[in-house]
């Protein structure tokens, strides 16, 4: 494990606005795999650093860019407790802002000189799992990984991206948790549905026994056996997908 460096950054997004983001990188090395973190709905806290900094223990530059930042200040937190304080935020983020920043954060990778641009992956977890579902969709990656993504497939609350699915650049990997409510073995189902029979490279893996969240050991809802499983099959993963050409 070599010694991390973190620092934030400002980011230029081609709409005009400007992002903060959350750096981590090894003290050492070139060519190396870049990462985008894409956070959860409360904001790139202590939790989403910590998961960007165990990417960059592992050899990755990652990058996590802060999606809220048309409508809240840098640094942002939301309460794990106080999810109406979020929804506000949510609710303003749209597709085409969501893409603009996914660039951004994807161009401040490709402008760093020890990051290979041939090697690079995104995951992101609940509102960021659908984001990172979006990233597969527009950029040039090697692999994608979703945890727990609400609105991939279609709901009542928006038409979801499986119309888009032929675009998906990277294999995707998947993680669902049996006991959340907010998405569906339904929706699951049109997931997986829509990524096979456009003949796209997927995993998908359902822990039982695991709700929303478990993945972050900061929540309620945290299973430390799904969330350790978890971790070893994206690092597995990622090693196979993010092999130099």
């Amino acid at each position: 494990m070599s010694e991390v460096k973190v620092e934030f950054v400002t980011l230029k997004v081609a709409d005009g606005t400007t992002m903060r983001a959350f750096v981590a990188k090894p003290e050492r090395g070139s060519k190396l795999p870049g990462m985008l973190v894409f956070q959860e709905a409360f904001g790139v806290n202590e939790h989403i650093r910590d998961v960007t900094q165990r990417f960059a223990n592992q050899g990755y530059l990652a990058i996590a860019p802060e999606l809220f930042h048309r409508t809240a200040p840098p640094g942002f937190e939301g309460c794990y407790d106080d999810f109406p304080s979020v929804m506000p935020h949510m609710a303003a983020l749209k597709d085409e802002g969501l893409e603009a920043d996914i660039r951004a954060a994807h161009d401040a990778l490709l402008r760093n000189s020890t990051v290979d641009p041939q090697r690079i992956a995104c995951v992101g977890f609940c509102m960021g799992g659908r984001v990172s579902f979006l990233a597969d969709l527009i950029l040039p990656l090697r692999a994608a990984i979703s945890f727990y993504g609400g609105g991939i497939a279609p709901s009542p609350r928006g038409p979801g991206l499986l119309g888009r699915v032929k675009n998906l650049h990277a294999p995707i990997f998947m993680f669902w948790g049996g006991l959340d409510k907010h998405i569906g073995p339904e929706q699951r189902q049109a997931v997986g549905d829509a990524l096979r029979d456009a003949h796209k490279t997927f995993a998908s893996m359902e822990f039982a026994d695991a709700d929303h969240g478990f993945f972050c050991d900061a929540r309620p809802s945290y299973n430390k056996t799904a969330a350790e499983q978890a971790w070893t099959v994206s690092l597995a993963f990622l090693k196979s997908n993010l092999q130099p050409r």
